[in-house]
């Protein structure tokens, strides 16, 4: 496989829709518990609005597409995000096509951007508008360079502006990379020249028009946008030893070395033999990427003072962390190097860490209950669903829950009841006919019998007549457990008058 590859390059994007696709099975073959973002975008996919709090809506759209013509459930969740770092791989090498000489060039950045812990194991385990936003990155790529290197047309400008408006619709955060790519072509005269085309203002607006209905609501909703994402960059600033300024930056560092360590520590092991060569070598888009690069990390820096920022995630920096395998292919191209030779031990590598995070996501299932470690995936929702249908009686009109997690796993086992999470119902519970609505929630642990308040708060605001006295209380073996290892549930019955 490894000299297949050598000699038919555009074998890559193959070995890519495997990779996906075994993805995709082995995520279907697990329990259908859905982890923290999955179970986001069950319940969210039962909307389609302008905004939905913390996150820009571009996944969310896509989910709530996939779902009104296919259903809900764990595939429909599965091809979403699959399908993204799928084209996030597939733009990702056609722009190393268009910018480096070597026909092994897509293939070395393809396999060195997998060794990204963003795309190996985080947008694996549980990410979504980070792998929607990967996907952007790449297409902003290959359509920005590529308008720059091939002659000017409209409809490669329109393609620019088409990325950067889903890009700032994914992550707030990927407006820095198109400032970041402008700025970094202002030093040479023979692409300063495009930032002057008339066709630049048909890009600019077709990224408005895909933007404006979400700023639209961001306008009116500053708050939602941005509330969460502040309060944990600024988490611990209480406690910080160093003022915040400083705090931040070392956190920014530290955040920048976990995300670039691995990949440096890959290449730097494989063209060992000619680090110094590479290193010395320079070309016209191994300036421009390096300067995208540095820009990008000195444009975060700043954000990070200028907000007082503590705590910075790697994962935040997955945006621009992205840019590194491209930089480093060129370089390597630059060199004059012929990485057929290494091409071999990088497939292996990236081919155990992406393979091998999948495989052990899928493995952990089953392996972990045997050492008592249960995770989201173990959470046994279909056994309750199963005990709740045994019950006599018409089916619920509506659930009611409090947890978001809940509320996206109880999505996917009543796929055709409105699923109403307190405080996010979008008023979905003033518009339901007569008949039982089923409040439920995870009972487990101490005290956590009763009602919750919440629960209390939303049903109390509605006609209704409580069916039953007290909750009924359901313990359900975990998915793949131990035998004797159960969770446990709470609910309760109303009629809705």
């Amino acid at each position: 496989m490894r000299s297949l590859l050598v000699r038919r390059p555009n074998l890559l994007y193959v070995l890519i829709a495997g990779y996906c696709l075994l993805s995709i099975v082995l995520k279907i073959l697990r329990p259908d518990s859905l982890e923290i973002d999955e179970s986001e975008q069950a319940l969210l996919s039962q909307y389609l609005l302008l905004g939905y709090g913390a996150q820009p809506p571009f996944y969310n759209w896509l989910q709530y597409g996939v779902v009104a013509l296919f259903g809900i459930s764990v595939a429909s969740l599965t091809v979403v995000k699959t399908g993204l770092l799928f084209l996030f791989l597939l733009f990702y090498g056609f722009t190393a096509r268009v910018l480096a000489s070597s026909e092994l060039a897509p293939t070395v950045a393809v396999l060195g951007v997998l060794t990204l812990p963003p795309v190996f194991l985080l947008s694996q385990r549980d990410l979504s508008h980070t792998v929607a936003a990967l996907f952007a990155v790449s297409l902003f790529l290959y359509a920005f360079f590529r308008a720059l290197k091939r002659p000017p047309r409209l409809g490669r400008y329109l393609l620019v502006g088409v990325a950067v408006g889903l890009g700032a619709i994914s992550k707030y955060n990927f407006v820095i990379l198109p400032v970041a790519a402008l700025l970094a072509i202002l030093p040479e005269a023979m692409l300063r020249k495009h930032l002057f085309d008339w066709r630049v203002l048909a890009s600019a607006a077709v990224c408005a028009l895909i933007v404006a209905p979400h700023a639209f609501w961001i306008v009116n909703n500053i708050g939602h946008a941005t509330g969460v994402t502040v309060a944990e960059m600024k988490e611990g600033a209480d406690s910080a030893l160093l003022p915040h300024a400083i705090q931040g930056l070392v956190s920014l560092a530290v955040a920048t070395l976990k995300g670039v360590a691995l990949i440096l520590a890959v290449f730097g092991l494989i063209f060992y033999a000619d680090i110094g060569k590479i290193l010395r070598a320079e070309s016209l888009w191994t300036r421009v990427v390096g300067r995208m690069l540095v820009a990008c990390f000195l444009m975060v820096a700043v954000i990070v003072v200028a907000m007082d920022a503590t705590h910075i995630r790697p994962k935040w920096l997955a945006l621009f962390t992205a840019l590194l395998p491209l930089y480093l292919t060129l370089k390597i191209d630059a060199a004059g190097l012929d990485p057929a030779r290494r091409l071999p031990a990088l497939l292996s590598i990236a081919g155990v860490l992406s393979v091998g995070a999948i495989l052990m996501l899928w493995a952990r299932v089953f392996i972990g209950p045997m050492i008592g470690d249960y995770s989201f995936a173990h959470t046994p929702y279909s056994g309750f669903a199963a005990a709740v249908r045994a019950e006599t009686g018409a089916p619920p009109v509506a659930i009611v829950v409090d947890d978001r997690i809940v509320a996206g796993n109880f999505r996917i086992q009543f796929p055709d009841t409105p699923i109403i999470l307190t405080g996010f119902s979008q008023g979905a519970e003033k518009r339901l006919p007569a008949g039982r609505i089923l409040a439920a929630w995870s009972a487990e642990g101490k005290g956590l019998e009763a009602i919750p308040p919440r629960i209390s708060v939303l049903l109390g605001s509605m006609p209704i007549r409580m069916a039953d006295s007290k909750p009924t209380i359901v313990s359900v073996p975990y998915n793949a457990g131990r035998p004797g290892d159960v969770y446990t549930f709470a609910y309760v019955w109303a009629d809705l008058l």
